[in-house]
């Protein structure tokens, strides 16, 4: 199968402005990429100074395009209220037409310390249930049904979530190649995302490990980042469904991402 493409962009510094984002987005669909997907955080490390909010600058996107996949990749679902989550992502969805993404993982506090700066939870085996608990949350509301819920984290009582999505939003999990329960987790939704890759066999071991854990038949994604101009052919061939060209957060270049968007997707 042959991989689709997207770039995907931390919207720090000169990328914390959503309408040159949007404008970004809007030219990655001319020159044919087929997704733009950017990172969720709420700050990052020296010299990083602006940060803009991700779901805000989705929806620009969403309105500045009408091709493109998008999304959050990844969000931290602990730090997030699952009902208001359900709420954005249906709304997102709808307004760019069934086209959402939701990218999903556990965080991490080393970047920037954005959980222990901000009071949430730091324990990795916490946000894990968090992450699992909220997942079962958002796909209750998605349904339209009258959602009731009471768990260890969350509790719905009763309320159903009208409008649905526009159409069925996938779900991606990011977690470390080898971890069993993050790849666990995975299989139960649409796709993979296993980070810090280091190299195409090691693709290809994740997917042979997900695949072993699948009980669905459905359509399911295997994404990979790749540096710009980098051949993902060797991911291609072990897997990779999408590739996303991601860039180095401390050295961003306007001019450098608009040359890798204006090449189009190899």
């Amino acid at each position: 199968m042959t991989p689709q493409h997207a770039l995907w962009l931390p919207l720090f510094d000169e990328l914390a402005d959503p309408v040159l984002v949007a404008g970004l987005a809007a030219e990655a669909e001319e020159a044919g990429w087929h997704g733009f997907f950017v990172w969720d955080h709420l700050r990052w490390r020296e010299p990083v100074i602006a940060v803009a909010d991700p779901w805000i600058t989705l929806a620009a996107i969403a309105t500045s395009t009408s091709r493109l996949r998008f999304g959050p990749m990844v969000s931290p679902l602990s730090r997030r209220r699952p009902v208001k989550l359900a709420r954005e992502t249906a709304t997102l969805d709808r307004l760019g037409g069934g086209r959402l993404t939701l990218g999903v993982g556990l965080g991490s506090d080393r970047f920037a310390g954005e959980f222990s700066r901000t009071g949430e939870e730091c324990d990795d085996r916490v946000r894990a249930r968090m992450l699992d608990e909220a997942l079962a949350v958002l796909a209750a509301a998605w349904s339209g049904e009258e959602v009731h819920h009471h768990g260890e984290h969350y509790t719905v009582d009763g309320i159903r979530f009208r409008p649905t999505p526009a159409g069925r939003i996938p779900v991606w999990a990011a977690g470390f190649p080898g971890k069993l329960r993050p790849m666990r987790r995975a299989a139960r939704l649409d796709g993979y995302f296993p980070v810090n890759l280091d190299s195409a066999d090691h693709l290809a071991e994740a997917v042979a490990g997900v695949e072993a854990l699948r009980t669905g038949d459905g359509p399911f994604d295997y994404v990979v980042e790749i540096g710009p101009g980098e051949d993902g052919s060797p991911y291609a061939r072990a897997g990779a469904t999408w590739l996303l060209t991601g860039f180095e957060p401390e050295s961003l270049s306007l001019d450098h991402i608009r040359g890798v968007l204006r090449d189009g997707p190899r």
